[in-house]
């Protein structure tokens, strides 16, 4: 399954359309005056989010999105009708760019939120709107508006409460598929997950809130080694991490440092997120290991769970809603 998360497009807004030259042709008025009307309004080109959609590989590359041209105006100072507005839908989360200025545009973050990226054309004056004292019988109209097509940037950053960071089989992918809906592909591989994951927890409450995966970071990420920097964008408009350390590697330690050292260089607001670590795997690590990296890593914000046997999973959920309920109060 393809997941796009960057894609440029050009896009364009209807032309307006022109105005007719027309003349009244009655039968007892054969030199009647200008009746021709207005051209119609191109249409206008609109970004809408759609929860439907989750990445933006439905869009092709380069490929032109117009909106439709207004009609001609007709005699009997009739108006052309206007163009077609087109809707472009795209997954919440997503940036819109101004790719040659690198201006950022828009960020539709809300569901139904709508945004104009190009407005239609104005359609061209008939030549009944040119009749003066002066010039009786104008033979000409206008032009409709045209409109220039252009490019655009679409980045998504996927919208999540919690997102989960570890190195590659640090339980990620396991986790998610325990706590929430969520069906990741899910092996004993490095780089399991290729394409981040989201998935939602529903409380007995009735709330909900949405976890994504980010796909394994490793050291140099922020720099584009390995898999990270495609998908570190995903984990700036997370409310809470969960740093996941696989307690049966050989320096946990080190690990937890590695992902936060990639984390700040990649963009410093991270490491100040409200934040857990969980030690996973520990139904393969004995009490005494488990006991050692604790205190080894000397963070009150720790928690050691099995997702194999579901081990202190109950408790993991407690502690990510306790992180979201104190965030919801701030």
């Amino acid at each position: 399954m393809k997941f796009t998360d960057t894609i440029v497009i050009r896009v364009k807004a209807g032309d307006g359309g022109p105005g007719a030259v027309s003349f009244r042709r009655e039968k007892y008025l054969p030199k009647g005056g200008p009746d021709g009307g207005d051209g119609g309004k191109g249409g206008s080109v609109y970004l809408e989010a759609d929860r439907r959609y989750y990445n933006l590989s439905h869009f092709f590359k380069d490929r032109l999105y117009s909106a439709g041209k207004g009609k001609q105006g007709m005699g009997s100072n009739m108006t052309g009708k206007d163009g077609d507005d087109l809707v472009i839908k795209v997954p919440p989360g997503t940036e819109v760019i101004n790719s040659e200025t690198g201006e950022t545009l828009a960020d539709l973050t809300e569901e139904g939120v709508r945004y104009m990226i190009a407005e239609g054309g104005a359609g061209g004056k008939g030549n009944a709107f040119f009749k003066s004292s002066t010039n009786q019988a104008p033979g000409f109209a206008q032009s409709g508006i045209k409109c220039e097509e252009f490019e655009i940037t679409l980045n998504l950053k996927l919208i999540a409460d919690v997102g989960l960071i570890g190195l590659p089989n640090a339980g990620k992918s396991t986790l998610l598929s325990i706590i929430t809906n969520a069906k990741p592909k899910i092996g004993s591989y490095p780089f399991t997950t290729l394409i981040p994951n989201l998935g939602v927890v529903s409380e007995e409450n009735g709330k909900t809130y949405k976890i994504a995966d980010i796909p394994g970071i490793i050291e140099g990420a922020h720099k584009g080694h390995g898999l990270g920097l495609s998908f570190l964008q995903h984990i700036e408009r997370v409310k809470v991490i969960l740093y996941l350390i696989d307690s049966t590697e050989n320096d946990p330690a080190y690990n937890l440092k590695l992902l936060r050292s990639e984390l700040r260089y990649y963009n410093n607001v991270l490491i100040n997120k409200p934040y857990f670590i969980v030690l996973t795997k520990m139904d393969l690590a004995d009490k005494d290991r488990i006991d050692r990296i604790k205190s080894i890593l000397n963070d009150n914000n720790i928690i050691s769970i099995s997702s194999k046997d579901s081990t202190n999973i109950d408790k993991l959920k407690e502690v990510i809603s306790d992180l979201l309920g104190n965030q919801d109060a701030s």
